[in-house]
């Protein structure tokens, strides 16, 4: 090829020369070299510009694709395109062991197709990059990992100074006659070497035939190779923050979930179901959510909403949330009221050791008066020790207080003892206050500071500088306590108001805690009993009636069951 600036070179101080044509032609073979010229030159600058228009293009599609699987595989798919290469193969370095992974296997001759999006596992092995604490300069693709050098072999089997052991064993196992070789380094924006692209057995387009990758190809493939680890090195940093992000959320939540051994696991267990639940919305074919679909975004958006409903927990106080009995503050208060009953029995026995005292020391007495105070102080000691054991019983948040109980607690607490010269109460008004709990263990103020997480929860996540397609997880994370009828917290919304993701994760929260098996202040509740429970929360207009029959119908809570549940907890 003729470059054409040398055909119009001229110095910049040469005038052109004025030539008479006296009426004659150019000569006709200069026309015809000018128009083969021509010809060839415009050849050649359409095929420039179509490979720097392929180039622009791979560029844009890379830089696009977020998905790092399918970012490797279209690496190698653009490559092996550009070039008319037979086979390609992409390496990653791995620092940490020192050593290039397989990540991409392309050939199409043997018709193979490993990792990537649907391809099959690599099996190969990985190409150490040292070799007994030197480096390995052995490998063809070691040596370009280590040297950032591109190398070209017209044939592999004819060239010297590499060790291509691997390649000719792998023709020897497949059949395949492995030739032209382009292997180029993949250089982040920091001029380190991330991995290696191998590109094998370049191809005449007209004739098939197996040809040596040409200079201008050598080109092309560094260009594409500098995109290709730029697009990579994004892909790749994006990631790691999104997992940084994601461990520091879930490390938050675990510390949530430790503060409260008894509500260990909750947080992940929450998450499971929301998805769960999800899943099952994005398959349905019919029904009230056959329109609904989340997109990845959107359940990416769900997901961290569920890690992060009850981040607002790192502020309740843990005796509330580890309060296992209604007496439980910093310890369980049953022990001060078992010791006061003692003492109220030794006072008791005093009063009645004194009066049989005086009895006895007078000189008319009868036994029959003696019995009569024996039987008087062991009925007082027996209503004293049945007191304790209905306090006792009363203290146990499994235990649901009826009015009859409460009258009965009323009516302990009003009693005195004498202690000190004063009368002082059998139960002060706190205790009180507390065994009076119909149900579970939380008092009004209590609950009240329990609910109080869920303002924190939408406080804290507010202050989070969450991207665009992120920006709902405050509202869905603040809402999984709402209600449906309005009676919800904290901020009471109407059905109107409530979104589809706040619902679902209500579902998934009330049906971990019904069902939990390590809670000390409930017993264990059965899945049949759950599901009633949840079924007159569905009538009650709580809970959301089409989520809750997804969840029955697609028997969500059965799966669920059998992973979480005690087996004799099971009983449908």
């Amino acid at each position: 090829m003729i470059p054409f600036f040398n055909l119009a070179r001229r110095s910049v101080n040469q005038r052109p020369v004025e030539r008479k044509t006296n009426g004659f032609s150019p000569h006709p073979g200069l026309n015809k070299l000018l128009k083969s010229v021509f010809a060839e030159v415009t050849l050649y600058a359409e095929d420039q510009m179509n490979h720097i228009k392929q180039l622009a293009e791979i560029g844009q599609a890379l830089s696009a694709e977020k998905n790092i699987s399918k970012l490797l595989e279209k690496i190698v798919s653009e490559a092996r395109n550009l070039s008319n290469a037979d086979a390609g193969t992409l390496y990653i370095l791995n620092r940490d062991k020192n050593c290039l992974c397989f990540e991409i296997l392309q050939n199409d001759t043997l018709k193979i197709r490993m990792e990537g999006l649907n391809g099959a596992k690599i099996s190969l092995p990985d190409v150490p990059v040292y070799k007994n604490g030197k480096p390995n300069h052995s490998n063809v693709s070691s040596y370009v990992a280590l040297t950032g050098v591109q190398l070209n072999f017209p044939d592999v089997y004819k060239t010297d100074g590499f060790d291509f052991a691997g390649t000719k064993t792998y023709d020897i196992s497949t059949g395949y006659r492995s030739k032209s070789m382009l292997v180029i380094p993949m250089k982040d924006h920091e001029n380190e070497i991330i991995g290696v692209l191998q590109l094998l057995n370049a191809k005449n387009p007209e004739t098939g035939e197996v040809i040596p990758f040409s200079a201008e190809h050598e080109q092309l493939m560094a260009s594409l190779a500098s995109q290709a680890a730029v697009a990579l090195t994004n892909t790749q940093l994006i990631r790691n923050l999104k997992d940084l992000f994601y461990g520091f959320i879930q490390s938050i939540a675990t510390a949530i979930d430790e503060k409260s051994p008894y509500t260990a696991g909750h947080i992940r267990r929450v998450v499971d179901l929301t998805m769960m639940i999800a899943e099952k919305i994005n398959q349905s074919e019919n029904g009230p959510f056959k329109a609904v679909f989340f997109s990845e975004d959107e359940m990416e958006e769900l997901r961290l909403s569920a890690w992060m409903h009850d981040v607002g927990k790192i502020t309740t106080p843990e005796y509330v949330v580890d309060k296992a009995t209604r007496l439980q503050s910093i310890f369980d208060r049953i022990q001060l009221i078992e010791t006061r009953f003692q003492l109220i029995a030794k006072s008791i026995e005093n009063d009645y050791l004194q009066q049989k005292v005086e009895r006895l020391t007078k000189e008319k007495n009868t036994l029959e008066e003696i019995n009569r105070l024996d039987e008087a102080f062991a009925g007082k000691i027996s209503a004293l020790q049945k007191e304790f054991q209905l306090i006792k019983a009363c203290n146990d948040p499994s235990n649901h207080l009826g009015n009859d109980e409460i009258e009965r607690l009323k009516q302990i607490g009003g009693k005195t003892y004498r202690s000190g010269g004063r009368d002082l109460p059998y139960l002060t008004d706190d205790e009180m206050t507390n065994l009076c709990i119909k149900d579970g263990s939380l008092n009004e103020k209590e609950r009240k500071i329990i609910q109080n997480h869920v303002n924190v929860t939408i406080k804290i996540l507010n202050e989070l500088p969450f991207p665009r397609k992120l920006e709902n997880v405050p509202e869905y994370a603040g809402g999984h306590h709402e209600k449906l009828n309005g009676s919800g917290y904290p901020r009471g919304l109407p059905e109107s108001e409530l979104p589809l993701q706040s619902r679902i994760m209500a579902i998934a929260d009330i049906f971990e805690a019904l069902t939990a098996r390590d809670r000390p202040y409930k017993r264990p509740m059965s899945l049949s009993r759950a599901i009633e429970i949840m079924g007159f929360m569905k009538d009650g207009h709580l809970i959301d009636p089409d989520v809750f029959d997804l969840f029955i119908r697609t028997r969500i809570f059965h799966d669920y069951a059998k992973k979480e549940m005690n087996p004799e907890q099971i009983d449908i």
